[in-house]
């Protein structure tokens, strides 16, 4: 089973940028997209403007600011259920997160709220990693879980290409790091880094002064599992030749 993410920066943005190619090069089982800024409500006039064939769609949206935020994911297996938000349907109003539940795990796709220009949301952001720890706990004391999306935070300074002038900039901040580490270490693990300990790999690039050409770039996009998971997995990968956003795709396959 493939599993991919992808933080798309604009659904219609990378569809003028060859994103069906890139999808069908993919060949996913279940594909998430991150910051879909799409606004159209599952029951609005206008459907969603991208589903090839042989899948199915489920996606959120920000329903307080429009063409912000929002998470998609195409499934080619129906799972057994969908849940958006975290328990009770918290942070679904900003469309953050999709969990998908299937026979023998659970996949929970999120967009993490970003601290914001001045760290104006670390005490929100700071909020929503309490909350998704109790979430995926919850999850996990039920059956395993695989855990992605683009989580906004560079865990290590091997993450990042510039860690000393990036300290304490949103996204390195010491408090967001620190809420990665004790996710981990509550039974879960990166399953990139535990794959790759010493390999430098970038999954986002600012769009200002050629960063991407320059592999001036920060690791922010994941896969975190249980660790009973782990002897499922056949592959992980950072998809960094793969254009058209500001982000490239991760993907990890497990056995079925």
């Amino acid at each position: 089973m493939k599993i991919v993410s992808w933080n798309v920066n604009g659904i219609r943005a990378i569809l003028k940028k060859g994103f069906a190619e890139s999808f069908a090069s993919l060949s996913p089982d279940v594909l998430f997209l991150e910051e879909t800024k799409w606004s159209e409500p599952p029951e609005g006039k206008e459907p969603f403007p991208f589903l090839p064939e042989g899948y199915r769609l489920a996606h959120t949206i920000s329903k307080e600011k429009k063409g912000y935020s929002g998470v998609a994911a195409f499934y080619k297996k129906e799972p057994l259920s969908i849940h958006f938000g975290l328990k009770d349907g918290k942070y679904d109003d900003e469309g953050r997160v999709i969990t998908l539940e299937y026979p023998a795990f659970y996949l929970v796709g999120a967009y993490v709220p970003n601290s914001g220009e001045g760290l104006k949301r670390l005490p929100f952001r700071m909020g929503f990693e309490d909350d998704l720890l109790s979430y995926l706990e919850e999850l996990d004391a039920k059956k395993p879980i695989l855990y992605t999306g683009d989580l906004n935070v560079a865990h290590e300074e091997i993450d990042i290409k510039n860690p000393a002038s990036n300290r304490n900039n949103a996204g390195f901040t010491d408090q967001e790091r620190e809420r990665f580490s004790r996710l981990l270490s509550h039974g879960f693990v990166d399953i990139w880094r535990q794959e790759h300990p010493d390999e430098v790999c970038y999954t986002w690039w600012s769009y200002r002064f050629h960063a991407r050409e320059k592999g001036a770039g920060w690791r922010i996009d994941y896969f975190v599992a249980s660790k009973r998971l782990m002897p499922q997995l056949r592959e992980a990968k950072i998809e960094d030749s793969l254009m058209g956003s500001d982000h490239c795709p991760i993907s990890v396959i497990l056995d079925d």
